[in-house]
């Protein structure tokens, strides 16, 4: 009986491509196939709409794309794990069980797994003196937030996700565990395995890092993107997983993108920080040690990983309400473009000087000058381009201050240089700013239980 485990990257945002995620998931002989759906903010998104409406709060991707592939999963046997549960994982599995049902897919077991979300513990572990730290800024002052806190949830680990899969589920959907517990925890329990394998547990952190963002190692986000063939029609990876903890990263054949130790090597070291003690719930991964080996064509070979046990605290992602931005863009052509955009900038500041904005902060920018590198962009040494964008972005404490904005650039449209091109004006959006801190594992427990369909 083979011992690998064949798993695949269903998608690696909300909005994700779905044809990439049906073709891997009919072709790929799978085992498990698994979604990461949320980013940091993704969770104040959700809870809003939560406090909207108690049945919303996770991704409508979670229910759209589970609903459609479950039946092809089921014909194929394999197991469909997302984290689209968002703020709410309960919904989301009444949601895709209802919609089974009606579609003819009965009897399918969907494990909800929660635990995550601490927003009605929050006043109790302050209360407790727990001292919940701004680890990127050092405050320690949360309760000066606290009417305006959206959301607190802890990045899980792969507890919850081997329960529901040692329990049958078909379909796993979290709430917010960390991207590559989306991996681990189908390894662990198809291997069945705990967490005293350090270097088998980096493993898994490893190979579910390298495939959390799907075409992301498989030529997406690449500093050599312009090489890739096909990106339309990419390739999402599948992780062919060893019980001595060796890996293979390939794809599909016949489909585009590419798998090769650069794509690799560069999706390794994305959003890490010492690559020698990589964090994450589950264990702490030495993204120094792995040896990689092209094997043959789109198959790479990952092998010699080193880890240490799972940390004694978790990350917890609060975020909060942090005023509004207020937002306008225009495009103004050649000739003189660049003098325009610098006088439509000059304008601009008088007319929030007239309209008395009251501003935190104000950015502008020039798009197709310095719009990316900012100060650091060399001022272009071309007298005449042929066409620069003028990019304002305002935040303020108010919606009414940041409706002040979206006026002033609505009058550029005749006070501002002629031939100048502007798209519908942006509405004021709410700000959210995020508090990154850690919390006692021992405070943290993963539910879990199975709804059928």
């Amino acid at each position: 009986m083979s011992t690998t485990i064949r798993l695949g990257a269903g998608g690696g945002f909300w909005g994700d491509a779905y044809d990439p995620a049906e073709e891997l998931l009919r072709q790929g002989r799978l085992d498990f196939m698994c979604f990461d759906f949320l980013a940091e903010l993704t969770m104040a998104i959700l809870h809003r709409q939560k406090k909207r409406n108690p049945d919303s709060g996770y991704v409508p991707d979670v229910l759209s794309f589970m609903t459609s592939l479950a039946p092809i999963a089921r014909e194929h046997g394999t197991c469909l794990v997302s984290n689209g549960g968002g703020a709410n994982p309960l919904a989301a599995g009444r949601a895709i069980a209802d919609a089974l049902r009606r579609e003819g897919s009965p009897g399918m077991k969907i494990g909800v797994v929660g635990g995550d979300d601490l927003m009605h513990r929050l006043d109790a572990l302050i209360a407790d003196g727990l001292p919940l730290v701004n680890t990127a800024t050092g405050e320690g002052d949360l309760k000066s937030l606290r009417d305006r806190i959206l959301c607190a949830n802890v990045y899980a680990g792969a507890d919850g996700i081997m329960q529901a899969v040692q329990a049958g589920a078909d379909i796993v959907v979290t709430g917010r565990v960390a991207d590559s517990a989306l991996f681990v925890g189908p390894i662990l329990q198809r291997l069945g395995k705990g967490y005293d394998d350090p270097d088998l547990v980096a493993a898994a952190i490893t190979a579910g890092h390298i495939a959390e963002c799907a075409a992301g190692c498989t030529g997406g986000m690449s500093s050599r993107f312009d090489e890739m063939p096909h990106m339309g029609r990419v390739g999402f990876p599948i992780i062919e997983f060893e019980a001595d903890g060796s890996a293979v990263v390939t794809k599909l054949p016949d489909t585009g993108g590419r798998v090769d130790e650069f794509t690799v090597k560069e999706h390794l070291v994305y959003e890490i920080g010492d690559p020698r003690s990589y964090a994450a719930p589950d264990g702490i991964a030495d993204f120094t040690a792995p040896s990689l080996r092209e094997i043959a064509p789109d198959r790479v070979r990952v092998s010699g990983c080193k880890g240490a046990g799972r940390p004694r605290q978790l990350k917890l992602l609060i975020g909060y309400a942090d005023g509004w931005i207020g937002e306008g863009f225009m495009l103004f052509p050649w000739p003189r473009a660049l003098e325009r955009a610098r006088k439509a900038q000059a304008t601009l500041s008088e007319r929030f000087e007239r309209l008395g904005l009251n501003a935190d902060d104000i950015l502008f920018s020039y798009v197709g000058v310095n719009a990316l590198h900012g100060p650091a962009a060399p001022w272009p040494a071309a007298a005449d381009m042929n066409e620069v964008g003028l990019r304002v972005a305002v935040r303020t404490r108010t919606q009414e201050e940041a409706e002040k904005v979206r006026r002033a650039c609505t009058h550029l449209w005749i006070m501002g240089p002629g031939g100048t091109s502007f798209g519908a004006p942006f509405k004021p959006r709410p700000a959210v700013s995020l508090w990154p801190t850690v919390i006692d594992r021992e405070l943290v427990e993963s539910t879990m239980e199975i709804i059928e369909s």
